[in-house]
């Protein structure tokens, strides 16, 4: 075969040998490398939240000093922003649309107790108060333990519906910002009886006293301590109280006046400071006229001078 016709069959077959021997070139639509495959992200990272920082925590603002917190005594103050609730030792206590409160202690209220206030989102407040103790006298009162009643079985007959009226009273409801005011003596005189003197009446023990006496002339007008409504004016003299007049100052604290010769206010009346509420009398159980002015917080008994200051000043 001469070499002109072998030429033409073997250009047909070099492809056929060159694939044979691996030597065809790559095609680049083919051989080129895939991308990698992105990368998932991490599950929770794109839901996660960061909570806002909580606020700052405010403290309990009160009015002078913790230190007034004394048997007999009452503390003013100002609760945590957002208080929705407020209690002492467990008790609950009402607090003013400005935050403004006011809690009591007896005269004889143990040496410590616990302020808590619970503000919106469920966090609390606390503050330890530490009471003061006061000194108490021993008095001796020349008047029978029974008051105006003719005998021990006339006052058994009689207490119980004064107590009950006494009771009702100081259950009721009204709206006075008189709690906030600074407190003024009613009427301005010689102390005869100190609050929680321990009264010895003709030989026989009674309960410490509730108030405080200032001694003056029968038919001396007495005032408004504070803002207040009448809620108890004993028209018919009580055995032990006399002729009785109860104003409530709102928040719980009421003022009590004992042995009236007369009463000018009645049950539901609105009185201002420095109003006229009655006279000066010696009816009940008393050795001479006097006025008797009782405070009271819920059911503790306080010190009208620690609330009104010293008489005269």
């Amino acid at each position: 075969m001469t070499l002109a016709r072998y030429l033409p069959r073997l250009a047909a077959a070099l492809p056929l040998l060159l694939v044979a021997a691996g030597c065809v070139a790559p095609d680049p639509a083919r051989d080129v490398a895939a991308p990698p495959p992105a990368a998932k992200p991490s599950p929770g990272l794109a839901s996660l939240t960061v909570p806002p920082p909580a606020a700052i925590l405010e403290p309990f603002v009160f009015r002078g000093s913790r230190r007034s917190a004394e048997q007999g005594g009452v503390l003013l103050g100002v609760a945590p922003s957002h208080t929705r609730a407020l209690t002492l030792d467990g008790q609950p206590v009402p607090v003013d649309t400005d935050g403004g409160f006011l809690v009591a202690f007896d005269r004889d209220a143990g040496p410590r107790a616990r302020l808590v206030a619970t503000v919106r989102d469920g966090r609390q407040v606390a503050e330890e108060i530490i009471v003061t103790p006061g000194t108490w006298r021993i008095e001796q009162v020349n008047a029978p333990y029974r008051g105006s009643a003719a005998s021990d079985a006339d006052f058994a007959r009689r207490r119980p519906a004064e107590l009950a009226q006494i009771a009702a009273a100081r259950t009721m409801q009204v709206q006075s910002d008189g709690w906030k005011q600074r407190f003024r003596w009613p009427v301005t005189g010689r102390l005869s009886g100190h609050f929680g003197s321990q009264r010895v009446y003709q030989g026989r023990p009674g309960a410490y006293h509730s108030g405080t006496d200032i001694a003056v002339p029968a038919g001396t007008p007495f005032v408004a301590p504070a803002d207040g409504v009448v809620v108890l004016a004993a028209t018919t003299p009580f055995t032990l109280e006399g002729h009785l007049l109860i104003v409530d100052h709102g928040m719980g604290l009421s003022s009590a006046f004992l042995h009236c010769q007369r009463l000018d206010v009645k049950v539901g009346d609105i009185v201002v400071q420095g109003q006229a509420l009655g006279t000066v009398g010696r009816t009940g159980r008393a050795t001479g006229p006097h006025l008797h002015w009782g405070l009271k917080w819920r059911d503790a008994r306080l010190d009208p001078s620690k609330i009104a200051g010293p008489i005269g000043g």
